[in-house]
């Protein structure tokens, strides 16, 4: 898998071939058939075969994901009309989505009723996400973003605090607690430190960071849980050996950016080891792509391999190249055009823009529409791939 010549040369050129595709085929689709411009709304996802909109509720959690990745789109050359894009979906978003208690609802119909008002961590981090993406790049709305975001943040503090550290789901009293929805909070907090001068987004991104490092990352093992109890020890019994390779790269890029930016050896460490547990355990031999589950003693859980997974193999084995010296930059280079070929295979018999999802042990793809959620996982490893590339 890591015998590709990984030169600067190849890499730029990587990052030049997703762009091209990103610009003149995925997002022109998106915008066309993912999103209704005059409405300021996008849709769940794309049918592969009419290559229309697919006439189901739209989750809330695809909306920040579509700001970011139109407007991250036209930071890397897409001439689209990102801004109009996002100023839709963001006002649409608050209208809709936004409840009177204060969180963000999981659903809503194509009459914009909601379908589904469930609380659910993960929304709340995407929400965030998304509003950071609207004050760094629309002015218009940066105001009432960063308005909006310290609503939510508050909210979140004052009725889902953990007494330990992080948050709670929405029965108080119920496990599991997750991992995953931090990460994105982890992820937003990162964001919003580039555009805000409020230091509760450094601060808690630091109390993520520790709670990943202390509880979610295995202290033997080095690998990282989803699932945990109350008190954040592990589940019992075998949701709480669970451990995600996509998830272990996802976390070793992000535990990069804030080691660097701290300055904390100790995260670029388990950053290492995360990458290390996924690379080595994760990663079909046959496929040569990155599936979805692992038990805690590195045996395979769930063979499917999804198409967010490769994208975060990208985007760590560019994350650990930043920081890498000697032959060990060199395996992490490598890595690179393997990880790439990964994300292609989702490409290849999917039309022009669009992309598959889930793969079989046994070679073939679930029969689906392209899910917009996704979108947002491709356009952030080419957005990484292409600023490492300009650094080569």
């Amino acid at each position: 898998m890591a015998s590709q010549n990984a030169g600067p040369g190849p890499i730029r050129q990587l990052s030049a071939d997703l762009i091209k595709w990103q610009n003149d085929q995925a997002l022109p689709i998106w915008l066309a058939e993912g999103v209704d411009l005059s409405r300021g709304e996008c849709f769940e996802a794309i049918d592969l075969v009419d290559r229309k909109a697919t006439d189901v509720p739209r989750r809330a959690r695809i909306v920040p994901r579509q700001i970011y990745s139109f407007l991250e789109g036209a930071r890397l050359g897409w001439n689209g009309p990102a801004e109009e894009i996002a100023t839709g979906l963001f006002d649409w978003f608050t209208n809709t989505y936004l409840t009177k208690s204060g969180y963000i609802a999981a659903a809503a119909n194509l009459n914009n009723e909601i379908t589904d008002d469930t609380f659910d961590l993960y929304n709340q981090a995407f929400a965030l996400f998304g509003y950071a993406n609207i004050a760094a790049s629309v002015e218009s709305r940066k105001a009432l973003a960063e308005e909006h975001a310290a609503n939510l943040l508050n909210y979140l503090l004052e009725n889902y605090r953990h007494s330990v550290a992080g948050f709670r789901e929405a029965n108080p009293d119920k496990p599991p607690l997750c991992s995953n929805p931090h990460m994105h909070l982890f992820e937003a907090c990162l964001a919003w430190e580039a555009v805000s001068d409020d230091p509760v987004w450094a601060e808690l991104a630091d109390e993520i960071a520790e709670l990943a490092m202390n509880s979610f990352i295995d202290p033997v093992s080095g690998g990282l849980r989803e699932f945990f109890d109350l008190d954040w020890t592990p589940m019992p019994g075998d949701k709480g050996r669970i451990m995600e390779p996509g998830h272990q790269f996802e976390w070793a890029w992000l535990l990069c950016r804030w080691g660097r930016s701290r300055e904390d050896a100790g995260a670029l460490v388990a950053a290492r080891r995360l990458y290390d547990i996924a690379w080595t355990y994760g990663i079909d031999e046959n496929r040569s792509v990155t599936f979805m589950a692992l038990n805690d003693d590195f045996t395979v859980d769930n063979p499917v391999a999804r198409l967010w997974g490769q994208t975060e193999w990208i985007k760590a084995a560019v994350a650990l190249a930043e920081i890498s010296t000697g032959p060990e930059k060199e395996a992490y280079l490598a890595d690179i055009p393997a990880s790439v070929a990964a994300l292609r295979v989702y490409f290849e018999n999917a039309p022009a823009g669009l992309y598959l999802d889930k793969l079989a042990p046994d070679g073939s793809f679930a029969d689906e529409p392209a899910p917009a959620s996704s979108l947002y996982h491709i356009v952030c490893a080419i957005s990484e791939l292409e600023r490492f590339a300009r650094g080569c």
